[in-house]
This record gives structure tokens, sequence and C-alpha cells, in this order.
């Protein structure tokens, strides 16, 4: 039995920077990895994605450019973005740097599959050991793939084969219209594959509001790609020419296809059910201090507060207060997150419907971005708007989207008045500069 201070199951982002955090506090941290240091977000999610993305987006507005201001041909090479995320962001899918980071920092990192087999106890790489302080879990997520028949014996790709892959193909269905499913779908139909997308539900990015999927839907269809919603799909096949996708009255062929319909919590092989925990839930439930029982933290996405980096870093936050005995405050339930598309779909605190489910007397506006000042002078590629979700009663936003050219960078100021509740007449009686695409704000009042 080794003695220490910490264990953090899993490396991602949050565990990462908790680790870091804890032995420049002068505590023993022990880490334990079974995959790569840094996890899924810089090798195969948020970084090589937003590369991909960058560069896709980079072709798109070279194509505006006869509509705006000359002549231009554009000819988009794959292979350029392919040996960026090689090199830049994933360096060849090795995590010596990142390793390197966390030993330095004064970290004893462990490779392997971390386990609690008893009160503030892990087994990993073969030893046990024991927690004066506690556990952290954060294990993440893996790519959730539906039981459609045949699936499973075909090489779909997920999310971690569309960012490593070294050409675009000629073709791609998408299953999944959520937001990894988006992004990936426009960026490759950018670089000429021809894109289907198909999605179960009644529309795409149905978690976010009704005008987020039809201003999205609009762009994609625009762009060339096939989006077909509320499909029902029965079995995929593949052969030599590919992918056959058969759905209730027809099929979808491609050389390509990307399964993209969510992430399942990595909680069921942690040991967990010893401390009465439901291991067969979508994911684990802690309080608001990111506690699952006592002496036992869960942060990312395996604690069902949102799958995205910048939540699993603010948990670390809460917990490493916790840890080293100062209050954390109140836990933020305003929730920012952006798809990062084009448009791209900013969005902060309720939806409306979600709104009105908790009994708010919801009031809402929506103002276009096309027909705002900035969004004039920029001209093509200008689609979006912003939306207010207001507590009539108390006169606040308690919920926004901010679609557009620079969706997620106009959210800023959005997400601070849902997070801080400022009043609604405070934000109008505000000089908004001109011409900012966020000045399209103040006319949604």
């Amino acid at each position: 039995m080794i003695s220490c201070d910490i264990v953090i199951i899993g490396t991602g982002p949050g565990g990462e920077s908790l680790a870091t955090r804890l032995a420049g506090e002068g505590l023993d941290v022990v880490a334990v990895e079974a995959e790569l240091v840094g996890g899924e977000c810089p090798y195969w999610g948020c970084i090589p994605s937003k590369m991909m993305i960058r560069a896709a987006d980079a072709v798109a507005e070279g194509q505006r450019v006869r509509r705006l201001g000359g002549s231009a041909e554009i000819h988009p090479d794959f292979s350029m973005v392919a040996e960026r995320i090689r090199r830049e962001a994933t360096s060849g899918w090795d995590d010596s740097a990142a390793a390197d980071r966390l030993t330095q920092a004064g970290v004893r990192l462990v490779r392997g599959r971390g386990v609690v087999v008893g009160e503030r106890t892990v087994e990993a790489g073969g030893e046990r050991f024991s927690a004066r302080r506690g556990v952290v879990l954060n294990t993440g997520t893996a790519p959730a793939v539906p039981p459609i028949d045949g699936l499973d014996s075909t090489p779909y790709w997920t999310n971690r084969e569309a960012v490593s892959a070294m050409q675009a193909p000629a073709s791609l269905v998408v299953i999944g219209g959520g937001a990894i499913g988006l992004e990936l779908a426009q960026a490759y139909a950018r670089f000429g594959t021809a894109v289907t997308i198909l999605e179960v539900a009644g529309r795409i990015l149905a978690v976010e509001e009704p005008e987020s999927s039809d201003a999205l839907r609009d762009v994609l269809q625009s762009e060339g790609i096939t989006v077909r919603e509320s499909v029902s799909i029965d079995r995929v096949d593949h052969g030599d020419d590919g992918f056959t996708v058969s759905l209730s009255n027809d099929e979808v062929r491609a050389e390509r296809l990307l399964v993209a319909t969510g992430r399942r919590a990595r909680i069921h092989d942690l040991g967990l059910e010893e401390f009465g925990v439901d291991t067969s839930a979508k994911n684990l439930t802690v309080d608001d201090d990111m506690s699952l029982v006592p002496g036992l933290w869960a942060i990312g996405d395996i604690a069902g507060r949102g799958q995205f980096t910048h939540v699993s870093m603010y948990q670390a936050g809460r917990v490493g207060d916790v840890l080293l005995g100062r209050d954390p405050g109140p836990y933020d339930t305003s929730f920012p997150r952006v798809t990062f598309t084009d448009p791209e779909i900013g969005a902060v605190g309720l939806t409306e419907s979600q709104a009105r489910e908790r009994g708010i007397d919801a009031r809402t506006s929506v103002s276009q971005i096309p027909a705002s000042s900035r969004g004039f002078i920029h001209g093509p590629g200008n689609d979006g708007f912003i939306k207010l979700v207001v507590d009539a009663e108390r006169d606040v936003i308690v919920g926004a989207t901010s679609a557009g050219p620079t969706g997620g960078e106009t959210l800023s100021l959005l997400a601070l008045a849902v997070r801080a509740e400022v009043p609604l007449g405070t934000l109008r009686n505000m000089i908004y500069p001109y011409p900012t695409f966020y000045r399209a704000i103040e006319s949604a009042w």
C-alpha cells in the first residue's frame, strides 16, 4: 500500500489541471491514466476538430471573395489540415509532453486503469494507493454506438477516426445531428466530401432552440449537404463499394460512415458498486461540490452537468478549492456552450421550452444578425440571430442564443448577464459599440 494525499483517475483537462494545481500546493498527488495524458480533448476532440473547422471555414471564406472584393480560385487540400493536426495538435498522438508537464509539476503518473477498491483506496498499474484526502474520478466518455443491425461488423468512424483521417472521403454519411456530427459534417463537406446527415429526432441540434436548428439546417443545405430528420435506420452494411445505410423507405450509400450519436460515461468498471452508486445510470450524480460520496469526487463528462472541457475545468477548480479548505462559492448553473459550425451557435442558460417547463413566465425576443448593422456590413456568411429568454416576473435574462459568424464570442455578454442575473434595465441602459455583432443584442430587447 502506497500512501498519498490524492488519487485522480483520468487526466482529461479537468484531471490534469487539478493534479497540477494540488501538487503545486504541496500535496502528494497520484494521477492514473489508461490512455493519453490530456484525455479526449487535445487528441481526438476539441483541438483537432477545431483545427479542421478553422481550415474548412477559411476555404468557405475564400470562396466568398468573389462576392465581396475580387476573384479567387480555391483548391481545398485536406492533407494540409491532416498534417497540422498530427504536427501541432497531437504530436502524432504522443502524450510525452503532457506527461512530462505532470511529472515536472511533482505529480506521480501511473499508467493503467484505475479501480476504486475501498474507501479512499485505488488499485492501478499493479499497485495499491491509499489517499488520505480522497479520490477524484475524471474518466470521461466514449462514443455511444446505437444498436443498429449490422453496424458492429462494419469499419465505421467515430470522432477519433474522423479527426485522424489523412484524406477526405468522396462521400460520407453521418448518423447523428448533434454538435459533433454537425461540426465534422460541415468541415468535410467544405473539403469536397458529399455529405448526408441522418437524424432520428425531429430536428438537428435538438438540445438547442428550434431557431438554431432552422438556421443551421438552411446553411448546411445551401452548401450542398443533405439533411434528413425523423429518419428510422434499420440496418448498416459494408462492402467493397462502401457503406449502405438502410432506412425505412430507402437507403443511403457512401464511402465512409461516421457515427456521432452522443457519448456514454465511463463509470461501469470503476468499482463504485460497493459505495451504492448506480453504475447503470447515464452518469454519476454529484452535489455542487462535485462530491459523490464522502472522500470521492467526480468531475467532467461523467458528472452529468455538461460534456465540455470548460465545464470539466470549472468543476476541477471547485474540487481543488474544497480539498484545499477554500470556499468554492455557489455553483454556476448558467452552462454556456458553443457548437462550432458556421454559423456558430452559442447558447447559455435555459432554452424557451426549458424555461416554460420550470414554470417561468418566459418572454422571448429574436433579432436577426443579417438585419443588424454589422451583419449588413459583413455580407455573405452573415446567417444568424440573437434570441433572449426573459423571466418576465424578475425582468432578467434566464437564457440566450447567439448564432452567427462569431456566435461563441458574442455570447460572452449574455453569459455574464445570465450568470449575474443582471436586470434587463441595466442591459438596456448600456452603450453597445457600433458596428459590432453583439450590438444585435440591443435590438432584441
